[in-house]
């Protein structure tokens, strides 16, 4: 093993008890007054690259943020002991919508709307918001441990990051790949701004089905809708071409109800002729397969519901909100003997705005989009041919099933703070798009685009635009591509799909990073979704008041299997602090037992048995480490360490070495070196995912400066089989005769007399030990035997008079063990019936063995107790 990175310490001391509010703020602090987090790009170590994904500066530090930041913060911290230039990129988004909410209503509580302060003072405003309560997040961040790089933290609306979206835009939009154009889009009533097919929320309504009959006589049918109020919008109905029933009526005009229009039938391959009457109401400007229909039979579209869900066309409904003229309209259709049937409540998928829950109305309208075919086909090809690895790989189909269906991207907004599309608008209808460069036109009637861009398309640049592009930096020549992203399968769509389209367009074909590690969502301890309305809610930063944040930090990366959601209760956390105490414990009593880092280790031969097992389990976990870190299995890196640092180092090193460092003398030495190794060692294994107990106890331990610049250990090769196959016969041992005095009614600390013969086994050598692990004493004079146990070759023969009330334990025993013989004949009695085997499943079968072969076990264990008790 590697030894440590400063000289030795002297005269080691610990207080007590680990406190983690007294250590873990100024530790941090530390830390970074020291730039221990920083990156230079003037390195010659290889570059390891990660950036945040940017929370929103409206947001808080939530678990799913926790969950994430921990697992960056493992993988950058171990790279960083590796010897890579590590950056981790902190930063925050705009995010347009939920900032411009939070401000206006803020204005609200003023009487004031941004209408009032005008646009120029409105984004004024919102930058002193953002300046006073934005980004509270990153002192949060802070507390959780994150080792970001803060000298470099960046905004999506910064100068540097503005001039990327300004630079991509003209690019895009002079290769033809933006363009403007009227469809229909996802349009949020209370945001009064479009939204994109990945920000709507589905969820399942309760609304109305109601059937309504169109025209007269043999020229009627009848067509279903639950938005009866978009009929006032209808230019046509729609039947299949080979549907008979209609056939009479395509290419005629029937009457439009409660209208003085009539509309066309027309034939549309679209129709299904199957479901419901086979006939369909089209209303192109408020439905997008009504918008295609009518693009294909030059239909008019005709809007009847303005940007806040209110009718527009004059009539007894102009003025009503969308859902008042809904039963406004469907009255009158009655009264006129229109309604044909009703359906109520009818359950159908509804979509509501992800921002403020509103329900959206698909609405026409003249929106910029991006044409996304070519990037996206660029995007599939980079994880096919490999140059981008999505972990887990069963993930993988998900992301093609979207970029490989893609539609165009509508990437306006109507809002006021954000990226303003660079585009100005001449007084004879001219376009000129501008560059960051460039000056845009003036003069009379020349006027900039209103909109501003959707936030994914300026966090879709955040691999390189955070490290100078479009300028070729060092940084960017250093540091990109990134070398892994760490986010949720959530983002798949909202994210990662931007990330890659427009990393492979910006840098000439290079991927934005090598590697997805995608996670799933953080739930309650019953798998339940977070959410306020469940009140299952859980603030981090209370858990790290209570615990720390180095156990809110392991019971999460203690959950986090590759693509799977993560469960989390706060007795899962309760219990990682209290292996953060054991950690503390066991350290403090190995510096007061000697326990040291200085000097080379003891050749081999100077070596107890004891020793080399630990010695050889360490270095397989140190490989197991390194292991799980590289297939980001960071549950089974966390159990496996878990495992061996409370196990095997604590429960058995330690304990297995007390009566040798009670002894004292050369022996007591190389013990006391070797459990300094095993404790740099583990202590720098566990850093990554609990940085703050760690770096307390390893530079008391070493003297050493910091964990965060230490070296990573490295699996030296040693192993000793036959010390671990040792070891193990004795852990065996120890085992069988805590589980007999446990049988017996013994109290842990209870000393028994005893008998040891343990020649011609390697015991021999533990019996110092052994006695001091089972608390059993030397036999005395009056020693008489009343139990003697078998082990691993070797006897203890116990003296259990006058310990235990032999009648009432013979009488337990005694019906533990006829219990044990009851199961027997009842699994022996369903596995002899051939009736039962044949109808019984695999698994049940399996079940009915196992339960046999344990009350054998058990009755072989009972009947040997029931021998061995003294007679009453």
């Amino acid at each position: 093993m590697q030894r440590p990175d400063s000289g030795p310490n002297s005269a080691p001391e610990l207080p007590t008890q680990y406190v983690p509010a007294e250590v873990e703020v100024p530790l941090y602090e530390r830390w970074v007054e020291r730039g221990y987090f920083e990156a230079d790009a003037k390195s010659e170590k290889p570059p390891y690259t990660v950036v945040i994904p940017p929370p929103n500066v409206t947001g808080s530090l939530h678990l799913g943020h926790a969950f994430e930041h921990t697992l960056i913060d493992a993988l950058t911290r171990r790279k960083r002991m590796q010897g890579f230039e590590t950056l981790w990129q902190p930063g925050m988004d705009h995010a347009g919508i939920a900032t411009q909410n939070v401000v206006e209503r803020e204005l609200a509580k003023e009487g004031k709307s941004r209408h009032d302060l005008g646009r120029e003072a409105f984004i004024e405003r919102v930058w002193k918001w953002k300046a006073e309560s934005g980004g509270q997040i990153a002192g949060q961040m802070r507390r959780l441990g994150d080792g970001v790089a803060w000298s470099r933290d960046r905004f999506t609306m910064d100068e540097g990051l503005s001039r990327a979206v300004q630079t991509i835009f003209k690019k895009l939009y002079d290769d033809e790949l933006i363009y403007r154009a009227e469809r229909i889009i996802n349009w949020c009533p209370r945001c009064l701004t479009a939204i994109s097919d990945i920000e709507v929320d589905y969820q399942d309504d309760d609304g109305e089905l109601v059937s309504l009959k169109y025209g007269e006589g043999d020229e009627s049918l009848v067509v279903a809708t639950t938005r009866a109020e978009t009929m006032l919008g209808d230019t046509a109905v729609a039947v299949h071409p080979d549907d008979e029933r209609y056939a009479h009526l395509i290419g005629k005009r029937i009457k439009l109800p409660l209208t003085d229009r009539t509309i066309p039938l027309v034939a549309d391959a679209h129709v299904d002729p199957e479901f419901g009457t086979g006939a369909v109401k089209v209303t192109p400007a408020h439905d997008p397969n009504d918008f295609a229909i009518g693009q294909r039979h030059g239909l008019e579209s005709i809007e009847v519901l303005d940007e806040r869900g209110v009718i527009t066309v004059h009539g007894p409904f102009q003025g009503l909100d969308r859902f008042e003229a809904r039963s406004a309209i469907v009255a009158a259709l009655r009264a006129e003997g229109r309604i044909v049937a009703e359906k109520r409540p009818y359950t159908h998928s509804v979509g509501h705005c992800s921002r403020c829950k509103t329900t959206l109305e698909p609405r026409l309208s003249l929106q910029w989009w991006v044409k996304v075919e070519p990037l996206a086909k660029a995007a599939g090809d980079a994880v096919r041919d490999g140059r981008v690895d999505i972990h887990p790989a069963d993930l993988s189909q998900r992301y093609f099933d979207w970029v490989d269906n893609l539609n165009d991207w509508c990437i306006s907004r109507q809002l006021w703070w954000g990226h303003r599309i660079p585009v100005w608008h001449g007084p004879n209808g001219e376009t000129v798009c501008v560059g960051p460069d460039e000056q845009p036109p003036t003069g009379e009637g020349w006027t900039q685009d209103p909109d501003v861009l959707d936030t994914w398309f300026s966090s879709g640049l955040w691999p390189f635009s955070t490290l100078g592009w479009p300028e070729k930096t060092p940084d960017l020549e250093k540091f990109y591509p990134n070398s892994v992203l760490v986010t949720g399968y959530d983002l798949l769509f909202f994210w990662i799909a931007r990330m890659m389209m427009f990393g492979l367009y910006a840098m000439d074909g290079q991927v934005p990073f090598r590697t997805i590690a995608l996670h799933g969502m953080v739930r309650d301890e019953h798998g339940k979704k977070m959410s306020k309305s469940f009140g299952n809610v859980v603030n981090p930063l209370d858990w790290m008041d209570t615990y720390g944040s180095d156990a809110v930090r392991f019971t999460l990366a203690k959950g986090a299997n590759p693509g799977t959601d993560v469960p989390i209760g706060e007795d899962w956390v309760q219990a990682s602090r209290n292996f953060a105490n054991k950690i503390w414990n066991a350290t403090r009593f190995a510096l007061m037992n000697g326990a040291t880092v200085e000097g080379e280790l003891p050749p081999a031969e100077k070596l107890s048995a004891t020793d080399r097992w630990i010695l050889s389990r360490l270095n397989t976990v140190v490989a197991e480490a390194d292991a799980y870190y590289e297939d980001y299995q960071f549950a089974k890196l966390a159990d496996a360490l878990y495992h061996f640092a409370w196990d095997e180092v604590f429960d058995w090193y330690v304990e297995l070495s007390k009566t040798t460092f009670f002894a004292g003398g050369e022996q007591a030495a190389v013990s006391g070196r070797v459990l300094g190794e095993v404790l740099d060692v583990t202590l720098r294994l566990l850093h990554p995912i609990v940085p703050f107990v760690t770096e307390t106890l390893w530079t008391t331990l070493t003297g050493g400066e910091s964990l965060v610049i230490a070296d990573w250990p490295k699996d030296s090769g040693f192993r000793d089989t036959a010390a671990e196959s040792e070891i193990e016969n004795l852990q065996q041992a120890i085992t069988e005769v805590r589980r007999f005095r446990s049988d017996q009614g013994l109290q842990p600390g209870q000393k028994v007399p005893a008998r040891m013969d343990l020649s011609g086994t390697k015991l021999v050598a533990h019996e110092a030990a052994i006695r001091q692990l089972l608390r059993l004493q030397p036999e005395g004079e009056a020693f008489q035997v009343t139990a003697t146990l078998p082990i691993a070759g070797a006897t203890v023969a116990l003296d259990l008079s006058g310990t235990i009330d032999v009648t009432a334990e013979r009488k337990r025993l005694t019906k533990d063990l006829g219990a044990a013989e009851k199961e027997i004949a009842q699994a022996n009695a369903k596995l002899s019936n051939e009736a039962f085997l044949a109808k019984a499943p695999d698994n049940v079968v399996d079940k009915i063995r196992g339960r046999l072969s344990k009350a054998e076990t058990d009755v072989t264990r009972l009947t040997a107790q029931l021998d061995s008790l003294p007679e009453a």
